[in-house]
């Protein structure tokens, strides 16, 4: 499994945990980091002193390669630039924008810069900015989501591109990995598998119910004033459609999400909150260790790519 992105992170499997709000504390990083992935600290919404205290936790619990997923939109953005830059975060991730007016500062500290990308315009765009590689993220992924697939996406960025392309969106098991490996990528992202890592700090309700779902129990809400979010289905995402479909302003229904991912993942609340997972839920069968879901990416691996080979044997 060695590709650009090891080399490029210093890690043992091009294997990324995704940066997601609330879910993605220390813990969970620095577990998955010592595993010999990327684990990533979701800032969020995070004031600057509060991802300080989260860098130094996770610095005290691995001494592998960690990153920061940066929220572009978050109202203390150039706060937490700050802290990052500061604290010499080998890798950030970003979300929700363009990084551009913070690239350069990023560079001349070392920090390596990958950013989500949902189109080919904005990998070629921010491949001329000289980001060091990017995550396409499929429609299948949870939380804030583009409108194209995984499995369309990925090779259309790969062909656009020549910076190492990491694939996201629907991804939880060794074969998703060898998937996204044919389409081009060198590297995956993986955010719903990870919120059952036993490290995770969030909610056991908020584990446990994506534990439960299945197929077809995630639902897309926002998509009428473009913003597109997916969840695993409530009372919450059943309030939000019937509120789009009878033509409600944005911004009302922008204010009920407010503290909705927090009231999940924090207090358990898993009819009210907003249960963020994507389609791949339905992969996901147990609570684990980090270290535990990423042997069983990596020894998965050969074994498919194994049966994929008889296939073409015949």
């Amino acid at each position: 499994m060695k590709t650009r992105i090891c080399e490029l992170l210093n890690i043992d499997y091009p294997i990324l945990q995704g940066g997601m709000a609330w879910v993605a504390t220390a813990e969970l990083a620095a577990a998955v980091s010592e595993a010999g992935g990327l684990g990533i600290i979701g800032a969020g919404n995070m004031p600057a002193d509060l991802l300080r205290a989260e860098i130094e936790k996770a610095r005290k619990l691995t001494s592998r390669t960690f990153g920061v997923n940066l929220m572009l939109l978050s109202p203390y953005i150039d706060d937490v630039i700050e802290v990052v830059i500061d604290s010499r975060v080998p890798v950030v991730t970003t979300g929700a924008g363009n990084p551009g007016k913070y690239l350069d500062a990023l560079k001349q500290v070392g920090t390596k810069v990958i950013p989500v990308v949902p189109s080919v315009a904005l990998a070629r765009r921010l491949e001329r900015l000289g980001v060091d590689a990017l995550i396409a993220e499929g429609h299948e992924a949870g939380g804030h989501i583009g409108e194209t697939t995984t499995l369309a996406l990925v090779p259309q960025v790969v062909d656009a591109v020549d910076i190492p392309v990491i694939a996201a969106g629907g991804i939880a098991d060794a074969r998703g990995v060898a998937a996204a490996f044919a389409l081009g990528a060198e590297g995956v992202q993986i955010g719903t598998r990870f919120i059952c890592a036993a490290e995770c700090v969030a909610h056991e309700n908020y584990k446990e119910a994506v534990v439960k779902a299945g197929d077809r129990d995630t639902v897309v809400t926002g998509r009428t004033f473009g913003h597109p979010v997916r969840c695993l289905r409530n009372r919450l995402t059943r309030q939000i459609t019937t509120m789009e479909t009878n033509g409600a302003k944005p911004e009302e229904i922008e204010q009920l999400g407010v503290g909705r991912l927090r009231q999940a993942v924090v207090d358990g609340d898993i009819a009210e909150g907003s249960v963020m997972a994507g389609q791949s839920s339905g992969l996901v069968h147990q609570i684990q260790p980090a270290a535990e879901i990423v042997r069983e990416l990596v020894e998965g691996l050969p074994k498919v790519i194994e049966r994929i080979s008889q296939f073409a044997a015949n």
